[in-house]
C-alpha cells in the first residue's frame, strides 16, 4: 500500500500554513482561509489500498475545507467526524455535523466544511468505478450527511471509527474486508438517505426491491449458474420484471453481475493472500466460465489485463 504521513511540527511556524495547504492538495482537498492566530497545528496519516481506496486520518486546529477541485478522478468521498464539531454547507443549507456523523459526496461538487474548534476526522475516497454499479442512482449522488444516532448509520460509523483508530497498524490484506464492507454499508445507508428507496409509492418500493435483489446477487456471485431466472425465482418475480427493475436504473442484469464479478476478481488479483491462485482459478472462483472471456472483460473494465493488474498491484501489506 502507498502510505505517507505529515505534520506541521516538522516546519518553522512561518511555513506551516503553506505546508499544510500542500499536504491537503495531496488529498485533493481545497483549503479556505486559515486562522492567523497561533498555535496552528495539523497532521495527516494516509494510505492508499491496492484497490485504490484512500484512507486518511486528519487532525488540525480550526479551519475551513471549502471549494471545488475538478482536477481529480471521479470518486466518492466520505468523512467521519471523530472529534470536534463542524458545519457542512452544500450551497443550499447548513447542517451541523457531530462526532460519529458521516458526510459524503461525489468529487467535483462544491461544498464547504467549517471547523470552529480543533478536530479529528477520517477522510476516505473511493473510485467511482468500484461503486457506480452498486449505487441505485449514481448520477444523482449529492453531498449529504448520515447522522450516527441509530440504525445502519450507527453500525457504519462504528466500523469507520475502528478503522481510523487502527489505521497505522493495518496491512493491505487486513484492510481489504474493510473496503468490501465500506461499499455495502454506503449502498445501504444511501438507500435510506434521500435515495430512490425513500421516495415512497411505487418508485420507492421498486428501489427497495432492487436493493434486496442486489444483496441476493452478492451472495450468489461465485455460482456459475447464477441466471436471471434463478434470481427472479428467488425473489418471486418474473424475469421480465427483474429486467425492467435494472433498466429503470440504467443497468442490465447481465452487466451488473459481470461488473460485480470483475470487482471480486480484481480484489483477489491485488491480494497477497490470493497470490497462490492462478488467474484462471480466480476467474472460475467468481463464476466466469472462460478465461479468455474474463480477460477481455477485465481489460475493458480496468484498462489492463488480469496479469498486468496483478503484477502492478499485488505488493503485499
Amino acid at each position: 500500500m502507498k502510505a505517507w504521513q505529515f505534520t506541521t511540527d516538522a516546519y518553522p511556524k512561518a511555513e506551516r500554513r503553506a505546508a499544510w495547504r500542500d499536504a491537503m492538495a495531496r488529498l485533493r482537498l481545497p483549503i479556505g482561509d486559515l486562522p492567523p492566530a497561533d498555535p496552528f497545528h495539523a497532521q495527516v496519516s494516509s494510505l492508499t489500498s491496492p484497490m485504490g481506496v484512500e484512507f486518511s486520518r486528519v487532525s488540525a486546529t480550526a479551519q475551513e475545507i471549502a471549494g471545488r477541485n475538478t482536477d481529480q478522478p471521479a470518486a466518492v468521498w466520505l468523512a467521519l467526524l471523530l472529534e470536534g464539531e463542524a458545519i457542512l454547507m452544500d450551497g443550499e443549507e447548513a447542517v451541523a455535523v457531530r462526532p460519529g456523523d458521516i458526510i459524503y459526496g461525489p468529487t467535483g461538487l462544491a461544498a464547504a466544511l467549517r471547523f470552529d474548534t480543533r478536530f479529528r476526522l477520517l477522510f476516505i475516497t473511493a473510485p467511482r468505478v468500484a461503486l457506480d454499479h452498486r449505487l441505485l442512482a449514481p448520477v444523482s449522488l449529492k453531498v449529504g450527511c448520515l447522522p450516527a444516532a441509530g440504525g445502519i448509520n450507527h453500525v457504519f460509523s462504528g466500523l469507520l471509527k475502528a478503522t481510523a483508530e487502527a489505521l497505522d497498524d493495518l496491512t493491505s490484506d487486513q484492510l481489504r474486508p474493510v473496503e468490501l464492507a465500506l461499499t455495502e454499508f454506503l449502498v445501504a445507508s444511501l438507500a435510506l438517505d434521500g435515495g430512490p428507496a425513500v421516495q415512497g409509492g411505487a418508485a420507492g418500493a421498486r428501489a427497495v426491491q432492487l436493493h434486496r435483489i442486489c444483496q441476493v446477487i452478492e451472495m450468489m456471485l461465485a455460482e456459475p449458474d447464477l441466471t436471471l431466472r434463478r434470481v427472479a425465482d428467488e425473489d418471486g418475480v418474473s424475469p421480465r420484471y427483474l429486467q425492467k427493475l435494472f433498466a429503470a436504473h440504467g443497468q442490465s442484469f447481465t452487466g451488473y453481475v459481470r461488473a460485480r464479478r470483475l470487482e471480486r476478481c480484481r480484489a483477489d488479483l491485488a491480494s497477497p493472500a490470493r497470490g497462490q491462485l492462478s488467474i484462471s482459478e480466480i476467474c472460475f472462483r467468481w463464476g466466469f466460465n472462460g478465461s479468455a472471456h474474463f480477460s477481455r472483460a477485465f481489460r475493458n473494465q480496468y484498462g489492463a489485463s488480469p496479469r498486468e493488474y496483478r503484477r502492478a498491484h499485488a505488493g503485499g501489506g
